[in-house]
């Protein structure tokens, strides 16, 4: 393998620098691309969506309530479901999926204090809460924001 012997993968290189309308011979002439006659033939054809004056689907479907683009959805974890796991364990989001305790982690693994914890453990997770936290490192382990 050597630069002579470069080239780009199959099919990576289009180019959009396509000019249209410069003839038949160029493949791309007379009626460049857009067909004979009809609307969407000549200059200032509809926008996406519209559906010739007809009341369009997206304002003919209710709106109701309110969707926070940048909330994330944390799945909580009961500091009791961490019984399962043997003392002085490194518990993390991927041997809680191995244990079969969370299936789909989301955004995140909440530690939530429901419960009571009787194992030393080094649990790293997206979040604790405040009693989860105190309940892990009154028993010596240690509660680790990934």
């Amino acid at each position: 393998m050597d630069l002579s012997n470069l080239q780009p993968a199959a099919g990576s290189k289009q180019s959009d620098n396509f000019r249209r309308g410069r003839g038949h011979g160029s493949g791309n002439g007379k009626t460049a691309g857009k067909g004979h006659k009809g609307q969407k033939a000549r200059s200032g054809a509809p926008r996406p969506g519209f559906e010739g004056g007809q009341m369009p689907l997206y304002r003919r479907l209710p709106k109701r309530g309110f969707k926070c683009r940048n909330s994330k959805i944390m799945i909580g974890i009961n500091l009791s479901a961490l019984e399962v796991f043997d003392n002085d364990a490194v518990v993390s989001v991927e041997t809680l999926i191995e244990k079969g305790i969370v299936k789909n982690p989301r955004d995140g693994v909440k530690i939530l204090g429901n419960g009571e914890l009787t194992k030393k453990l080094t649990v790293q997770a997206n979040a604790f809460s405040a009693s989860a936290k105190e309940k892990i490192e009154a028993l010596g382990g240690k509660a680790e924001v990934i």
